[in-house]
């Protein structure tokens, strides 16, 4: 999205990486039985195997998702063909889908305006003394980023090749250096701002801007579980400092730094404040960034902002075509009432949230693996929100809950987005990202079972703020 010679990278959001590899003869045997399900009438589990079978076979997933739902409504007869068309239409009409871009673009100029390196360097000054000095500053400067683009992808392919060349030349382990880098860039859509949130306010018809403020508790807990391993694994591995802690070190670099900082308050506090609606903000954003980059430190070329802008431009097609298209699919899943008969399948466990919780979250988790984060959110939400909400829990917390286990997805095969794109931009195999990114995965499951069954660290910001 944002890195340099990595123009494919948008692909990768919308195809299944491992359709080349499924043999010829599980699509052929999937393609019967769809032929069998339209022949019996049973149109519903009909549009689901087709779904993934496109999915399978390396379709895109917008247009998988779309091309299923065209098949359905054909079969069906139910309504014209055109309303397939329409309810695309309806699904990206929306004001708050408008942040996307914007958030995009201000992600994308930073990586390229010379901000993350300035944030990189405080960090380093900052936390460089721990043991295992440049993991924490790995971590400390995620979530500095996180307050200004939004998107974890944004942060490997930013923020990850300063990270994981800086880690090889201090003498860390290979697995180590992308398994911490891929497990920190998680932390990019759970702190404001965030997109996926957005994708969710829409489909969910919730605050953003509540949204955005629980997610920031529950940000910085994930930072925290990470550090905790990183020293244990540190002391380990006898993994040493890698800075002396010096005050005028931490001054110069905050100085050169500072303006960079100031983005996050920008965003974070424009929008806590109301000075800012979350899709302001994001223009906000966008201004302050080419200021910056073009004016202050000079490092932002036209040739430079005119990439910046095509990458912007192909991204957020590539996002919004997702949602059109996911939102007919969840239009049919809506008007076929599935919502309630998977709320009757849980019936046992309605008087137990947490049975309920345990259950999504088992659901939301094994969902990543496979497939990605803004169609998993467009399609489960009218599945799994109501569920969640009669079963007690507040959809903004809910909302945090989700992006939290879809952003764990993103470290998990077979998709694991994140780790095909630190697998390019390290030269290292995809197995050996996911190898050392294992370790990680246990703090971020810890702070998600938290965030899960301690509602406040979610919800006690929006209460104050907003209620």
């Amino acid at each position: 999205m944002t890195e340099p010679g990595n123009p494919d990278m948008k692909e990768m959001m919308i195809t299944n990486s491992h359709g080349s590899r499924v043999a010829p003869v599980i699509a052929l045997l999937a393609l019967v039985g769809c032929v069998a399900l339209a022949v019996a009438g049973y149109y519903l589990s009909l549009l689901f195997v087709l779904l993934f079978t496109l999915l399978l076979v390396g379709v895109p997933i917008a247009i998988s998702l779309a091309g299923s739902c065209l098949v359905y409504v054909t079969l069906t007869g139910r309504v014209p063909d055109v309303v397939v068309v329409h309810r695309m239409i309806n699904g990206i009409d929306s004001f708050p889908l408008l942040a996307i871009p914007f958030f995009i673009l201000a992600g994308n100029l930073m990586n390229n305006g010379g901000i993350t390196t300035r944030i990189f360097d405080f960090a380093k000054a900052l936390m460089g003394w721990m043991r295992g000095g440049l993991g924490h500053v790995n971590v400390g400067a995620s979530i500095v980023f996180s307050g200004m683009s939004g998107a974890a992808v944004a942060d490997a392919g930013g923020l990850g090749t300063i990270e994981i060349k800086a880690m090889r030349d201090a003498g860390y382990d290979q697995e180590f250096s992308v398994g911490i880098t891929a497990a920190s860039s998680t932390i990019g859509p759970i702190i404001p701002p965030s997109l996926p949130m957005v994708i969710y306010g829409v489909m969910a018809s919730v605050s953003v801007g509540q949204l955005f403020v629980a997610g920031l508790v529950p940000g910085l807990l994930m930072g925290l579980t990470l550090m905790v391993m990183i020293f244990l694994l540190a002391r380990r591995r006898g993994y040493q400092r890698d800075a002396r802690f010096s005050i005028k070190a931490i001054g110069t670099t905050f100085s050169r730094a500072f303006l960079s900082l100031l983005t996050p308050v920008l965003i974070v506090g424009g929008i806590i404040s109301g000075a800012f609606t979350p899709t302001e903000a994001a223009i906000a954003a966008v201004v302050y960034a080419l200021v910056l980059g073009g004016l202050v430190y000079r490092t932002l070329t036209w040739r430079r902002l005119l990439k910046v802008s095509m990458e912007t431009i192909e991204t957020t097609a590539i996002i919004l075509f997702i949602v059109a298209g996911a939102s007919i699919f969840a239009w049919i899943l809506t008007s076929n009432q599935v919502a309630q008969h998977v709320m009757a399948l849980l019936g046992p466990f309605q008087d137990n949230p947490v049975a309920v919780l345990l259950i999504i979250n088992l659901v939301l988790i094994i969902v990543g693996c496979f497939m990605e984060t803004i169609a998993a959110i467009t399609i489960l939400v009218p599945v799994l929100l109501p569920v969640a909400v009669a079963s007690g829990v507040d959809p903004v917390h809910f909302g945090v809950i989700m992006v939290l286990n879809l952003m764990i997805g993103l470290l998990t095969p077979p998709v694991g987005m994140v780790l095909y794109v630190l697998s390019r931009v390290s030269g290292i195999s995809f197995e050996h990202c996911m190898r050392g990114t294992f370790p990680f995965l246990i703090p971020l499951l810890i702070a998600l079972m938290l965030v899960t069954f301690v509602p406040a660290i979610s919800m006690w910001l929006p209460t104050l703020i907003y209620r």
